[in-house]
């Protein structure tokens, strides 16, 4: 199975984006490791948009 090269530009962008990573530095991470940033990162964005 490979992992669809539009959705991996959206985490790749996301991750940059809130955490300023390089795309090789989030490239290296596992697939599961990146979804889960990801997932930390919307949590954090939810929660200080909800407070203010």
């Amino acid at each position: 199975m490979t992992y669809a090269l539009p959705r991996l530009r959206e985490e790749i962008a996301y991750i940059a984006y809130h955490f300023h990573w390089q795309r090789d530095e989030i490239l290296d991470l596992p697939h599961r490791e990146r979804q889960e940033w990801v997932t930390e990162i919307a949590r954090i964005n939810t929660r200080v948009n909800e407070s203010g």
